[in-house]
């Protein structure tokens, strides 16, 4: 039986808008086995959370996706609500970066967690009681009987996102998608949070995906990482070498540009990636990432290169990898 709980090919996201289409995510291809964790970073409007978003069938009602994201062999692109419904919290679970609004305020956290087991398993209210109680003890609630009947409004933003855990955890998805679910909590919170699930990974075999902008968050928790730049990979490879030794300028620039306590920049000045992202609406022909880029050759500005595979089994894409090959 395959290992494999996720497998997406040529998967790309379009939003229709009054100045033209938005192509978002271009072609992605990857997958992702059980208990394995894979980070997904990359600026602000690289694709990262749209396609997850477009997998989980949670895309705006003007964004449009094609191609293939098999979960536990079973298509998704093209399900209807219904059917993603029932699959949703039950196969698969997000966790999203602010839980305050992903949490009902009017409803007790108590409903909240009993109302995904007599949805997704049928359990009755006292069972799925207990049931959500013994999970939100799992996820380190202190006092978690205590505060099982509060408000979402009385926890604080770290036991909120716990919360918020719990609530993904209870019918043990194959699948746990978390987009930046640490941004918004002090260091300590954080640490906690990806403590709890490296546990989750061990203890349940969960696959996890990190979406996330923070390389910690990577380097603490992250098996694999997708590298992405104007919606599509740009480099894809193991944690460990992307931060011993990453082969796409982008990655080399994301990692120059993280502060680091153990080294001093001249001036103590941060280093930058200079110039912006790409608009979506008008990618240019060739490679992304060419205008900003610091070894950009004319080959780079009229042709897109693909995803090379390098010595070490990793990929990048970039046209320095044919002359090292």
């Amino acid at each position: 039986m395959s290992d494999i709980i996720l497998e997406v090919k040529d998967l790309s996201v379009t939003f229709s808008t009054p100045e033209g289409p938005v192509n978002a995510v271009n072609n992605m291809n990857f997958t992702i086995k059980a208990g394995e964790a894979l980070g997904v970073v990359g600026e602000s409007g690289s694709g990262k959370s749209q396609t997850f978003l477009a997998i989980m069938g949670l895309l705006a009602s003007n964004g449009k996706t094609t191609g293939s994201a098999k979960l536990l062999g079973r298509e998704l692109i093209g399900l209807s609500a219904d059917e993603l419904n029932k699959i949703r919290g039950q196969s698969m679970s997000m966790i999203f970066q602010d839980p305050m609004t992903s949490l009902n305020p009017y409803l007790k956290v108590s409903k909240q967690l009993t109302e995904v087991l007599v949805l997704h398993k049928g359990m009755g209210e006292q069972a799925a009681r207990a049931e959500a109680l013994s999970m939100l003890e799992k996820v380190g609630i202190p006092e978690a009987k205590k505060r099982f009947d509060m408000y979402p409004h009385e926890f604080s933003g770290g036991m909120r996102q716990r919360v918020m855990i719990a609530m993904a955890l209870l019918c043990e998805p194959a699948l746990l998608i978390a987009d930046e679910p640490t941004t918004a909590l002090d260091v300590t919170i954080q640490a906690q949070i990806l403590d709890l699930m490296r546990k989750l990974k061990s203890e349940f075999n969960t696959a996890i995906v990190m979406i996330t902008h923070d390389l910690g968050v990577v380097a603490g928790l992250c098996d694999t990482l997708n590298v992405m730049y104007a919606g599509r990979i740009v480099e894809r490879s193991s944690v460990d070498e992307v931060f011993s030794a990453p082969r796409h300028p982008y990655s080399q620039g994301l990692l120059a540009s993280t502060p680091r306590l153990d080294e001093k920049t001249h001036d103590n000045e941060l280093v930058t990636i200079p110039g912006q992202p790409p608009n979506l609406q008008r990618l240019p022909q060739g490679c992304a990432f060419a205008p900003r880029c610091a070894h950009v050759k004319d080959r780079c500005l009229c042709e897109r290169p693909p995803l090379f595979e390098t010595p070490s089994g990793s990929h990048s894409a970039c046209y320095r990898e044919e002359e090292v090959a």
